[in-house]
Formats: structure tokens, sequence, C-alpha cells
């Protein structure tokens, strides 16, 4: 290709403008006190400026609406709009114009068109306009590739294009944070806690408009983000529910085992994956993002081969008086064990009953019920310990210490720890 083919001009001129909302004007108040030298002179202006709010002239924020002057910031999970007019600047008749716009992310490259079809002709000083949406996924690099091919009316095919590059950047820091419930004495197996801190890392303030959790297929989740005993519905972060720069909230949800899954304590022990966050947000005048969080993952319990926990057991007792609690064990490996429970006292925990006895076969996933009787000799919060549990197949041993606690109290004086 020559130098003169090179800098060839085209009869086409193509010009590509994002389309963003429009901004209220800001001011800087300028003021002084009555007695400096200007007086009310700064005051008479800013009443008199018609860009202000009557009757809040000091107030940085305007009443009239400004266009972009530049760019701007595009942020992931927002809607990139671009309008894209190629103008016909010449005096001849331009046919089979084809206008394509692709958009090339660091991972792979879109079609933006909303149409492939070429327009048949273009008369001078007429224009073809289109305008393209995207939801931005990837940050990084963006770029815009708007190519442009036609024939002149003596038959000869041109072609050219334009690159737009821009940044996208990240609008929220999230962190998540998990925390293993051990059940109540209602529930079978363990509930997971969830608490997810969201910070607002843009420049401007948002409107927070859903922040929900997606729960994967064994899990149904409740939200605790509401204040108890106050208006239905009414958010622990208040009526206007807005993030300021830089601000951070705390989300907070609980996921219970779905009552298909809750007796397989082999299945739902070995589950990592919780589910995904769904946030949605409004910024300046109403323009909305949305961001989804991949597949949330926690560390799953280590309940061991043998998981033993209480059912039932008293708030509290007295002292040196024997009470009854029901222990469940279960079998989380994926062998049959043959157990042998031994009960050991501690300085202040008593077992009554035989030490030693056979619990019998447990097969995997299976549990049973166990009561056992003991007595505290010591008084306050005491903690129950000394159990242990013998696979007779394997030889191998199981101790639980700190099972859990009792509040002991004197009944003839009635006083409580």
């Amino acid at each position: 290709m020559d130098v003169s083919q090179a800098k060839q001009e085209h009869l086409l001129a193509l010009k590509v403008m994002r389309l963003t909302k429009p901004t209220l004007f800001t001011n800087l108040p300028v003021t002084c006190e009555d007695r400096d030298l200007p007086g009310d002179l700064f005051d008479q202006l800013m009443r008199e400026d018609p860009s202000t709010i009557k009757g809040a002239e000091a107030l940085m924020l305007g009443e009239m609406l400004t266009l972009p002057q530049n760019f701007g910031n595009i942020f992931l999970g927002e809607t990139f709009s671009s309008y894209i007019s190629v103008h016909n600047d010449s005096i001849q008749v331009v046919k089979d114009i084809l206008v394509k716009a692709d958009l090339q992310t660091s991972s792979q490259r879109l079609n933006l068109s909303a149409s492939n079809s070429a327009v048949a002709e273009l008369k001078p000083e007429s224009c073809i306009d289109d305008v393209i949406h995207h939801e931005v996924k990837e940050i990084g690099t963006h770029i815009l590739v708007c190519a442009v091919s036609y024939t002149t009316q003596y038959g000869e095919k041109l072609y050219f294009r334009k690159f737009f590059k821009f940044q996208v950047l990240k609008p929220l820091d999230v962190k998540t944070k998990f925390y293993n419930a051990e059940s109540d004495l209602s529930s079978v197996t363990d509930e997971v806690f969830l608490e997810a801190q969201i910070q607002n890392i843009t420049t401007s303030p948002m409107f927070m408009e859903k922040v929900s959790l997606e729960p994967s297929m064994m899990y149904n989740v409740t939200e605790l983000n509401t204040v108890a005993g106050g208006d239905e519905g009414e958010s622990t972060f208040g009526k206007m529910s807005y993030l300021q720069p830089m601000d951070t909230r705390q989300y907070l949800y609980c996921l219970k085992p779905k009552p298909e899954y809750a007796e397989k304590a082999g299945v739902i022990k070995g589950v990592t994956v919780i589910g995904k966050l769904d946030i949605v947000w409004k910024t300046n005048l109403g323009e909305r993002g949305r961001l989804q969080t991949s597949q949330l993952q926690r560390m799953a319990p280590g309940y061991g081969d043998i998981r033993l926990s209480l059912e039932m057991i008293p708030d509290t007792v007295n002292l040196e008086e024997p009470f009854d609690i029901i222990c469940k064990i279960t079998n989380c490996s994926e062998r049959t064990m043959d157990l042998e429970l031994e009960m050991m006292n501690t300085r202040s925990i008593h077992w009554c009953g035989v030490s030693g006895r056979q619990l019998g076969k447990l097969s995997p996933g299976a549990f049973l019920s166990l009561p056992l009787i003991l007595l505290s000799s010591v008084q306050g919060l005491q903690s129950i310990s000394g159990l242990r549990l013998t696979d007779t197949f394997l030889k191998r041993t199981y101790e639980y210490d700190d099972i859990a606690q009792v509040c002991v109290v004197c009944p003839y004086t009635n006083n409580e720890c």
C-alpha cells in the first residue's frame, strides 16, 4: 500500500459518544461576615445566581443539570451505553454501508451491534445512528472497536475502523466470613452464619437497593438484617439506605440445611459451597448497577469419624443431685463401627452408670440417642467432660471434652452461679 492510499480521506465520518445521565451542578459558595469589607455582596451574588437553590444558596449542590464534560468512570456491574453515528460528509451517494461495534476485553470479544445487515445507500449529509448497551462483567481494560465498510458510487470498496479504550473499575469491596454454629437441641445439623462486609470504594454515594444471598441447593437462608420488634421489613440501617464513599456495611445471613439433607451427616459435612451474593445499587440520578459474586465457599467443619452432640440438657441443676442428658452419636465415616463407651469422672462432674459398656454397631451416616445420668459436686458454671468412645474394629479411641456447660445451684440457698 502506497502512502497516498494510506492517507486517503474517507467519505464517511464516524463519531462515538458515551451516553451517561447528567449531574447536578455544584458550585463553591463564598461568604463572609457582615462586618467584613464586602458586607453582604457575596450573599447577594449567590441569591442572584440562577444555578443555586432558592433559600439554600450556601448549599454546594445546585438545582441545575450539567452534561458530562468527560468520559467519566465505568464500574463493574453497571451498563455501558454508547451512541454511534456514521455521517456522509461527501457529495456522493454511498452504498452497502456496514457498521460493526465489538467490545474487546481481556478474555473475550463481544459483538454489540444491533444489526449485522448492511444499509443499501446513504445520501449526502445523511447519517446512520445506533445505540449499544452492555452490562460490564469484567474489570480492567476494555476496547470498543468500531468498523465501517462501504462502497463508493464508482464501485470501490473501502474500510476503516477506530478504537476507543476505557478502564472498568471495581465499585465494591466484598469480604465474607463464615461461622459454623453447633446445632441447638431442636435441630438436627449445624447452621452456618455468613457475615458479608461491603465497602463503597467509589467517589460517590450509593443507594443499596438489594443485598441478598442466593443459597446453594442444600441450604435455606434467613436474612438477619431487619430490626426485631420494629416495623415490618425495617432495615437495621434505617430507612435511607445510602452508603457513603469508603463506608462499610455488615450483612448477616443464617443458612440451615434443607430437611432432606439434614439427616445425612456425612453429606452435609462435606458441603463447602454456600451460595452467592446478589448486590443491586443505584448512583447519581438512578443509574443502576448489579454485582453477583462467585460461589462462596467455606471450610467444611471437621467432625472426624464420630460426632457427639447433645439433644437434651437442663439449663439449671441442683448441686449433688443426679440429672439426665441425652447424647447423640453420629457415624460420619464411610465404614461400620462397633462402639464402646467409657465415662471418666472429672473434678466436678461424676457419671452415674456402668463405664465400658458396648453400644453396638453403627452403620455409616446412622446415629443413636444415648441417655446418661450424672451429677456435679461443685457449684457454678460447670463443663461436662470425660466421655470416651472406642471403635473396637480398628481399636481407635475418640475423647470428648467440653461437650456442654450447665449451671449448678445449691438447692438450700438458691445461690446460682
